[in-house]
């Protein structure tokens, strides 16, 4: 095989060439710089933090705390705006009965960064250099397309999350248009507190999510949830009485918690932490404390969907329209025609869910929900200022300054959402978020199967490719979460009632299919599959000598 004659010849070779090192843990070179840099050009990676080396004991808290950062930063895409209102439409329409769905679908997200955070230590590059010396020309600005539409939906989400967060805390006062103005400020702020170092701004990460855990959990606390039914709905894989409703639902949670940017940008993360590649054992190391920071980060994160799952399942589910205007009218937080005056079942989203809330438990409720939903806004913005960064850079060997970077995404997002807030209501920018929920999961195979085939590849991976259990349940994950994924668009697309949408869409998923086969193929070659093996670039790429550490990797 040729991926054993590469092993081999990275193992005969120096560990200089020319006076440049190489790296037995990683036949791929590390990216080399696109251009010449005249000047100095800010990265993430510009201050590495040093990993303490005088600790022997097997696990240490100093390490991991040396670790901790790149994790928690990857945790805020599970609670972006689109996740809050997965969570509280799936409290409020099936109650406690899917939180084992959201369980599943945290500990699947966790399985797949596992991947992202090894690819990025083993080899020093990013899942976006990766598939830029993986794939030939057409894929790979295909991919960069995909990959840049998520980037945008879910920028486009922070949006809507803060300007209805700021509509709430003014009592109206700031309208949603120029709420959604008021976010490109937040940009400005991004870049400010970017240049007092690494870890002061993986600390303003933290104390983002902390707010967030305060704002939610004082919300579940306030609303006291039935901990008996909490705790069945969440390891009784079951849900009784459920129709087509609670399982389009399921299908919105697994496509709102996994989102296929956060694929590349925790495998970028990782490489902000001082390792020595050519050191089988600081390889070792820093794969198992990444992993434990990761699964420590998704559980604070799954915690805080739980409180807004069992908040809005204790308040809201099989509650009518009726009811709500009942009880809104008593304190007078109610605004005209928010809810129509019938019995049909209570339908709640972002905004609707702050006013509840503030109904139900008085005002506080809905001002400390605001300020939830607002961390959550700018926090996720920040972590899709840096995938975009990561992924352009990636794919197309391009770097912008970050404000260029901001400026560029920021725009694309704010101008259709600023149409819908100056033309339409709430209601209508709201409801962008099942759209864009849709958009995500259409992206979610150009993160899964490159993630999935490269790290199953030895010839990136060495020693540290997967072995056939994980190739065999990565496959089978994977599968399933695109399967489930393309149920919830078809059911989305199917609900808009045109024939014109039927026949676009049907042309568009044909295209659409034949791309995600490509990559499928190459995916199952590098699993192993070699009857397919007739022309993939995957099987036998070459195994690259590392010429020299860029300034990624410096």
């Amino acid at each position: 095989m040729k991926a054993e004659q590469d092993e081999d010849l990275l193992e005969e070779d120096s560990p200089q060439e020319n006076g440049a090192e190489t790296n037995q843990y990683s036949s791929v070179s590390p990216p080399s710089s696109p251009v010449a840099q005249d000047e100095p050009f800010s990265t993430y990676f510009e201050d590495k933090v040093a990993i303490p080396d005088n600790v022997s004991q097997m696990f240490s808290f100093r390490k991991l705390w040396a670790f901790t950062g790149p994790g928690f930063l990857m945790s805020i895409a599970y609670l972006d705006p689109g996740n809050i209102e997965s969570d509280l439409q799936s409290g409020a329409k099936a109650g406690y009965k899917l939180l084992w769905i959201l369980l599943g679908a945290t500990i699947i997200g966790l399985l797949l960064q596992r991947l992202a955070a090894r690819l990025g230590v083993v080899t020093g590059m990013h899942l976006a250099e990766v598939c830029n010396r993986q794939y030939s020309t057409v894929p790979r600005i295909m991919l960069w397309v995909m990959v840049e539409l998520a980037i945008i939906g879910s920028d486009m989400q922070e949006v809507i999350g803060c300007a209805i967060a700021l509509n709430l805390l003014s009592v109206g006062r700031i309208p949603l248009w120029a709420g959604v103005l008021i976010t490109i400020t937040d940009t400005f702020v991004f870049l400010f507190l970017d240049k007092y170092g690494l870890r002061k701004l993986e600390a303003f990460f933290g104390f983002l999510i902390t707010v967030m855990a305060l704002s939610f959990g004082y919300e579940y606390v306030v609303a006291a949830p039935d901990q008996t039914e909490l705790l069945k709905g969440m390891f009784i894989p079951y849900c009784a009485g459920c129709g087509s409703v609670q399982l389009e639902q399921a299908v919105g949670i697994v496509g709102a918690v996994i989102m296929p940017h956060n694929i590349y940008l925790h495998s970028a993360l990782v490489k902000s932490r001082d390792i020595d590649r050519k050191n089988k054992n600081e390889v070792k190391e820093a794969n198992k404390y990444y992993f434990i920071e990761a699964t420590i980060a998704l559980f604070i994160s799954f915690l805080i969907n739980v409180f807004v799952v069992a908040v809005f399942a204790e308040a809201f589910y099989g509650k009518t329209n009726n009811d709500m205007n009942q009880k809104c009218n008593e304190t007078g937080l109610l605004p005209k025609d928010l809810f129509p005056h019938n019995n049909e079942t209570l339908q709640v989203d972002i905004y609707k869910g702050g006013i509840v809330l503030g109904c139900i438990f008085g005002p506080a409720a809905l001002y400390i929900w605001a300020i939830g939903i607002l961390a959550a806004g700018q926090s996720s913005t920040m972590t899709g200022t840096y995938s975009g960064q990561f992924v352009m850079e990636g794919f197309l060997n391009l770097r912008w300054s970050r404000f260029a970077r901001v400026l560029l995404t920021r725009s694309i997002a704010i101008t259709p959402t600023l149409l819908v807030a100056i033309f339409q209501d709430v209601k209508h920018l709201t409801g962008m978020n099942d759209f864009l929920n849709v958009l995500q999961s259409m992206q979610l195979p150009f993160a899964l199967i490159p993630i999935l085939t490269f790290t199953s590849m030895k010839s990136i991976m060495n020693d540290f490719a997967n072995g056939m259990v994980w190739k065999i349940s990565g496959g089978i994950v994977i599968l399933v979460v695109c399967a489930i994924n393309m149920y919830f668009v078809v059911v989305y697309v199917t609900a808009l009632h045109s024939v014109l949408l039927y026949v676009l869409a049907a042309l568009l998923s044909l295209a659409y299919l034949c791309f995600v086969g490509y990559l499928a193929w190459h995916c199952l070659v590098a699993l192993g599959v070699s009857c397919l093996d007739f022309g993939s670039r995957v099987s036998n790429p070459p195994a690259m000598l590392i010429e020299e550490h860029s300034e990624y990797d410096s």
